[in-house]
């Protein structure tokens, strides 16, 4: 999963130029990127334009469904109305139930202990349903490193995606289909521990980016032994501490902007299942 606000993030991008045209091509997608430091939104043109300035407030914590669900009402409120939703979860989601939501079922976010009553309020929480009643546009949610991914992959073989962020995500993609989520980040990755833990935010600020670089290149090498991906993608605000001569060339790093981006390549995906109860 990427589990993952992306720290540091720089508001440009690709599509900034274009915000503020006067004839959006249409339908307008209402983009969400779910994260464990921040919340982010704008509203796409069908081009992928931004019609709108990207607005974002932090993640508070403790933070029960109908938490997110407010603050995310409250988020998309000032921008244009958009014909339908795209949701970017960090976290297991299937047919827009959560299944696993390790950020928001901590007591004061990522690294803090897990509260039993918020890992029972998400378990299978209907989110799609939720936020399509919010925001009363149709509503596709998923996994947010596998949006990222929608937004940069080609098409063309095995293509891996991985985000660097507050946590660890990762989305796969063959001949340009969405494969199902693998969750990755809380497998054993050394000593004893995930992924996740070994480079995240909070660890890279505890070791620094020198020993953080290693430890990236030797998870790099591992799903390079388990999946022999054709390309890799690395996405998520970290991905620019990375040197990037370390980098072999088969891997690209993605501008912070595919998280929104990917919005719309969502609804491209017939297998994502879309809610209307608001529509």
């Amino acid at each position: 999963m990427s589990h993952d606000e992306q720290p540091d993030e720089r508001e440009d991008g690709p599509a900034a130029a274009d915000i503020g045209q006067t004839d959006p091509h249409h339908p307008l997608t209402l983009a969400v990127d779910i994260g464990g430091t921040g919340l982010k939104a704008s509203v796409l043109d069908a081009d992928g334009a931004m019609v709108a300035d990207r607005v974002k407030v932090a993640t508070t914590y403790p933070l029960p469904p109908e938490g997110l669900v407010a603050a995310l009402t409250s988020l998309v409120g000032p921008l244009p109305k958009a014909e339908r939703a795209s949701v970017g979860f960090p976290g297991m989601v299937r047919a827009g139930h959560v299944l696993s939501a390790p950020h928001f079922s901590t007591t004061h976010g990522p690294g803090s202990e897990v509260d039993p009553d918020l890992s029972k309020a998400w378990s299978d929480f209907d989110l799609a349903t939720a936020l399509s009643r919010a925001f009363e546009v149709p509503t596709k949610v998923a996994n947010d490193a596998d949006i990222q991914g929608a937004a940069v992959v080609t098409g063309h073989g095995l293509e891996f995606v991985i985000t660097l962020g507050t946590g660890f995500g990762s989305g796969l993609f063959y001949d340009g289909r969405l494969m199902p989520h693998l969750e990755i980040a809380h497998q054993p990755f050394r000593k004893g521990e995930t992924y996740n833990d070994q480079l995240g935010e909070a660890t890279r600020k505890q070791i620094g980016d020198a020993r953080w670089n290693k430890r990236v290149l030797k998870a790099i090498d591992n799903m390079r032994s388990l999946l022999f991906f054709d390309h890799l993608f690395i996405g998520g605000g970290n991905s620019r501490r990375l040197v990037r001569d370390d980098l072999d060339g088969d891997t690209t790093v993605i501008d912070n902007t595919a998280g929104i981006l990917g919005g719309i390549k969502l609804w491209e995906y017939d297998h994502i299942a879309v809610n209307t109860a608001g529509g």
